[in-house]
């Protein structure tokens, strides 16, 4: 008979809270990340995710609740007393240090052997795929490179958390794309938990094994990144996780719901009877007909954007614009019906939530 080993929690936020000037920048949270865990913070400019960070590494003191690491509260011990190192957005490399002396740089002040020092660094170098930069000036180094030595720098210590603020945001897109698949190699190599702040949707799904999506201090809604992006559990998080078609509805009952003037099947169920609900609609699971009585929804092509891998259109009718893709392109002003599975339309309990903009 097989055992399954569950990964024990490495770090726990209890009732976190943080405020500037008398407004919550961090709102009384709960989170636990698990050992070797790649975890995504994840939501709009200033709500929360930073501070969140910060608090984690030290840098900024909660107003109320407890940071446990291993189990040991950790509110009152300095960022150096932390088994945690941080990447920023901006690097912050030594200027006036080669590249092995910036990642040697921590095991210097630990007053480490050179012997050891040599053999870790080079082991390093070697990971960031770095091998023969080890003397070069790191202002003669791309944004990339750099970041990469940042990186090492910070893991040659062997920390047991990685912190990285938006490590990405100084990159052009197509380096961007390239370091995202690389820092999740490196983190499946290391095998260390890494905390992970971005406002970037794509980046989020496609590095995290758990998303933690928050607005205005407040965590939304946490699961895997199918998770978020098939079954959000509010406006927000559909809204803020890829493009969708969010409509007001109300649930007629179990299985039923009506919007549009239409009552569909949907998979849904535990909602009032006639509740009022939020329902969600990805524009890839909105399948379009040419002949408009095939479908449950009739409308028109108003607009049709070419995307590359697929066309965007807007089909419109008296009711609304619904934002369709798809890899068949309808030209303006075809009439065309619009078929949805009753698995596709997602219900969701209405929440009044409005987007953060100030921390």
């Amino acid at each position: 008979m097989g055992f399954i080993i569950m990964a024990r929690n490495l770090i726990e936020l209890k009732n976190l809270t943080k405020s500037y000037d008398g407004i919550k920048a961090v709102d009384s949270i709960n989170m636990s990340i698990k050992e070797k865990e790649f975890v995504t913070l994840l939501g709009p400019s200033g709500c929360g995710k930073t501070t969140t960070l910060r608090m984690i590494g030290g840098f900024e003191d909660p107003d109320e609740g407890q940071i446990l690491f291993e189990g040991k509260i950790l509110n009152n011990e300095p960022p150096y007393k932390r088994n945690i190192n941080t990447v920023f957005q901006r690097y912050a490399l030594f200027p006036h240090l080669n590249v092995y002396e910036n990642i040697a740089f921590g095991l210097r002040i630990k007053k480490i052997p050179n012997e050891e020092v040599q053999r870790k660094v080079e082991r390093m170098l070697k990971l960031v795929d770095l091998d023969g930069f080890a003397k070069r000036d790191v202002d003669s180094l791309s944004g990339g490179q750099q970041q990469r030595v940042a990186i090492a720098r910070a893991l040659v210590n062997e920390p047991k958390v990685l912190l990285l603020d938006e490590p990405l945001g100084a990159l052009d897109l197509k380096l961007r794309k390239e370091m995202q698949i690389e820092l999740l190699e490196m983190q499946r190599s290391v095998g260390i938990t890494f905390i992970y702040v971005t406002h970037d949707q794509e980046e989020a799904l496609t590095m995290s094994d758990t998303i933690v999506v928050m607005n205005k201090g407040v965590i939304q809604q946490v699961g895997t990144p199918q998770d978020i992006y098939n079954e959000p559990v509010n406006r927000f998080v559909a809204d803020f996780i890829g493009e969708s078609n969010i409509i007001e509805a109300n649930m007629i009952e179990d299985l039923h719901v009506r919007f549009d003037g239409i009552t569909f099947e949907c998979i849904d169920k535990g909602f009032g009877v006639n509740e009022p609900v939020d329902v969600v609609i990805r524009p890839e699971d909105l399948v379009l007909v040419s002949n408009p009585a095939e479908g449950q929804i009739q409308g028109t092509v108003s607009s049709v954007v070419f995307k590359g891998v697929h066309y965007e259109m807007l089909v419109a009718n008296e009711h609304r614009e619904y934002l369709v893709q798809s890899t068949t392109m309808f030209p303006v002003g075809t009439d065309v019906g619009l078929c949805i599975s009753p698995a596709d339309i997602q219900v969701m309990r209405r929440v009044e939530v409005t987007e953060c903009e100030e921390e």
